[in-house]
């Protein structure tokens, strides 16, 4: 498998991008930070600021771009039609503790002023938080944890709009008690059905949070407790080795060493398994890649079993901080096969000057129905474009 890098910009915006039709062309675009970026040829570079920073003589305010040491104010970036008017509009959460906003498309591609913003949820902390369906309505909820800077601790949930007012407040429910242990930076969060009862359960590094039966009056959650790591990156329940019952697949450490899934045994057990860790040999590419703080799920080649992508985020606490901080940026991504019950995950390097942020998203980009990956973080902003080859190739 081969691909071609687009770098929409070398500038530090945000530490997350998404995929959307912004200007309703019927091809996808990509937001990262304060801009949308036209598709789908990003050889030219067509950008357009939807998040206003003021206005100077009649013009819109340039945004400046963050210093890669420091930490930008833009982490998440969500693409949904909150207001129902057929256009995309982009769910921005910014840096962890802050708001969760979205922005309202304002079905006019030639406009180059700023969409209006909507606050839908005011505190979001969490390092992984979602924008998912997770109640079964068919719409996506805020699922974090929140509150975190009351002297008890916040709370871990999920937030609802208002459908018939979507501009409004969404609202807040909690499935856990207050909890220290969930505060802004918290890491590691997931959602997915763990128990095959066809309802979405909570992840965190601390076990899984089983739905109720009934959400009316915002029951607590059953709390599975369980070692899931110390706090990695996006966490997902998912039927690794094929046995009829999901899995947890999640990094270790955000800022560590480590990828894994952990196989779900009877009982409420789950046993580790390794796919990457600190030492080369441990990984039979030879692969060792820390700050794994990003994980996507999808099925990139195409045989109907989902593999995972991931990578490094560079400078994540500066040059100096965390482990291997000047290693390369990579950008990989780890084919899952099964024979004999067995689960067996491949890695195929995509890019080794890119890597991820605190978000990585692969999607369709030019419509061939080939996963395409999408990175804005410390180094920029990229687009990688899957190339129509028949013979894969390794790392």
């Amino acid at each position: 498998m081969k691909w071609t890098k687009y770098q929409l910009t070398d500038k530090f915006y945000s530490e997350g991008a998404a995929i959307g039709d912004f200007n309703k062309d019927g091809k996808m675009d990509v937001v990262a930070g304060p801009y949308w970026y036209e598709g789908p040829d990003f050889g030219t570079v067509k950008k357009h600021q939807y998040y206003s920073y003021g206005e100077k003589d009649g013009k819109q305010v340039e945004p400046q771009a963050f210093d890669p040491i420091k930490y930008s104010d833009n982490f998440f970036a969500f693409v949904y039609d909150f207001n129902a008017d057929g256009w995309d509009d982009i769910m921005i959460y910014g840096f962890p503790g802050k708001d969760a906003s979205w922005f309202e498309n304002p079905k006019d591609p030639k406009s180059e002023k700023p969409w209006v913003r909507h606050i839908a949820l005011d505190m979001v902390d969490n390092e992984s938080p979602q924008l998912t369906d997770i109640n079964g309505d068919g719409k996506p909820e805020i699922v974090c944890n929140t509150d975190g800077t009351n002297k008890d601790g916040g709370t871990l949930g999920y937030a609802t709009a208002d459908w018939a007012n979507p501009t409004a407040k969404w609202t807040w429910h909690a499935i856990s008690p207050r909890n220290k242990g969930y505060q802004r930076f918290t890491h590691g969060l997931g959602i997915g059905d763990v128990n095959g009862d066809g309802k979405m359960d909570i992840l965190e590094k601390g076990g899984w949070w089983e739905q109720p039966a009934d959400l009316k009056g915002d029951p607590e959650w059953k709390l599975h407790k369980a070692n899931f790591g110390t706090g990695g990156a996006q966490m997902y329940a998912y039927d690794v080795n094929g046995d009829g019952k999901n899995d947890v697949i999640t990094s270790i450490a955000a800022h560590g060493f480590g990828l894994v899934w952990y196989e779900q045994k009877p009982s409420d057990q789950f046993e580790a398994h390794l796919i990457m860790n600190e030492k080369a040999e441990e990984n039979a590419q030879g692969l060792r890649i820390a700050q794994l703080h990003a994980i996507d799920l999808v099925d990139m080649d195409g045989d109907g079993i989902k593999d995972l992508v991931t990578g490094k985020r560079w400078w994540a606490h500066g040059p100096k901080g965390d482990k291997d901080p000047e290693a390369p940026a990579m950008l990989v991504w780890f084919r899952l096969t099964r024979e004999g019950g067995k689960a067996t995950y491949t890695a195929f390097e995509i890019d080794n000057n890119s890597g991820i942020g605190t978000q990585v998203m692969a999607g369709d980009m030019n419509g061939d129905k080939r996963p395409d990956v999408v990175v804005g973080n410390k180094k920029g902003v990229f687009v990688h474009i899957q190339q129509p080859v028949t013979q894969t190739t390794s790392r």
